[in-house]
């Protein structure tokens, strides 16, 4: 199974950065670099899918997940 994010990323006006993974709805991150909201919005992505695994809401077969920010 394949999964491809796209991150989204905007300098808000208090001067965070938020990164969003378009294909979760809700799943975003703030911080006070780019680097660190990316960062922050895989690792949430990632536990969201972990969650899934678990609940048995995905497919257990060989996963390949990749993030693309834009």
């Amino acid at each position: 199974m394949s999964f491809l994010f796209t991150v989204e990323i905007e300098l808000e006006t208090d001067g965070r950065w938020i990164a969003e993974v378009v294909e979760l709805p809700g799943v975003l991150a703030y911080g006070s670099t780019q680097d660190e909201a990316i960062a922050l919005v895989q690792a949430h992505a990632l536990r969201i899918l972990a969650d899934r695994l678990e609940s048995a809401e995905a497919a257990r077969e060989s996963l390949d997940i990749s993030f693309i920010v834009t």
